[in-house]
């Protein structure tokens, strides 16, 4: 079984290393590892782990955390693609089939964050922000409430504001919402938290994709 795991580490010389060699030993597989956020001190790293089915969850956490100045911030299943999947392939992706743009960019987004879904939103009218298209296991809707608008700049939202669907604040789903030309991008995941590196990330890469989509 795959599993999605943070962990904050010393950014120090070997303790990557000394992290996958505990991993190592408990039968876990690196799948896929990405850099999320660098300050002086420390790193914060997404490792997708692939664990033998008679291992359990906790063990990476146990494992991880045997390293000196290590954190687990966060663990759960992982059922998302793990080939990477990068922002170039995106916009490369977005240029050569314009009519698909949009589905084609809310699909890219979902799985370069690993989030949940994300939601293409037109700007509101009456106070509503109807959706233009969805990605990932995105909530049927034909739009959204928007008190929150405008959507710049690049932030974290609030689901237990009353404007999103109560399922949201219920899962625990974390928003970030960014710029999309005159629209936004919205991106739902459960529970783990938006870190400041991937709302850039994420306006950088939106603000690219208007370009290209129009």
């Amino acid at each position: 079984m795959s599993y999605l795991l943070r962990i904050v580490l010393p950014d120090r010389p070997g303790a990557l290393g000394a992290v996958a060699t505990a991993l190592g030993e408990v039968g876990a597989d690196i799948l896929s590892l990405d850099v999320i956020e660098r300050s002086p001190g420390c790193a914060i790293d997404d490792l997708v782990l692939e664990l033998p089915p008679d291992r359990l969850a906790d063990s990476l956490v146990s494992a991880a955390v045997t390293v000196p100045g290590v954190r687990v911030e966060y663990i759960r299943p992982y059922a998302g693609q793990i080939d990477p999947y990068r922002e170039l392939e995106l916009l490369d992706r977005l240029a050569t089939m314009p009519g698909q743009s949009l589905p084609v960019l809310a699909d890219g987004v979902a799985r370069i964050f690993r989030a949940g879904w994300a939601l293409v939103l037109a700007a509101p009218e009456a106070g509503h922000a109807a959706v233009l298209a969805s990605g990932g296991a995105a909530p049927e809707l034909t739009s959204l409430q928007a008190p929150w608008w405008p959507p710049s700049p690049t932030r974290v939202l609030d689901a237990s504001g009353g404007w999103a669907p109560p399922d949201w604040d219920r899962l625990g789903t974390e928003l970030a919402v960014a710029p999309l030309g005159d629209g936004a991008l919205l991106l739902g995941r459960p529970t783990l938290l938006w870190l400041p590196a991937e709302l850039l990330r994420l306006q950088h890469l939106a603000a690219i994709a208007a370009t290209v989509t129009g």
